[in-house]
């Protein structure tokens, strides 16, 4: 079998549905990052950018938000 068709035999996961995990997971860990980068934008004196990264940081959280509800709602 080749990897491009993994169904789930080599995870135990189906792909539907540790995509899904793997998203939420990026999602969460992203808006960590972007705290450190606002701050570290924010420490240099650069309001734009520490801007940039909140926005950035919200979108994470928001993606994050809906894929752990979606997660609750398929897994649980």
């Amino acid at each position: 079998m080749a990897i491009d068709q993994e169904t789930g035999a080599i995870t135990g996961t189906k792909d539907k549905d540790f995509n899904l995990i793997w998203f939420t997971e990026q999602c969460l860990s992203n808006a960590l990052k972007m705290e450190i980068y606002a701050q570290d934008a924010e420490r240099a004196g650069d309001t734009e950018l520490g801007e940039f990264f909140r926005r950035a940081q919200h979108e994470s959280q928001k993606g994050g938000e809906q894929g752990k509800a979606l997660l609750a709602k398929r897994l649980g």
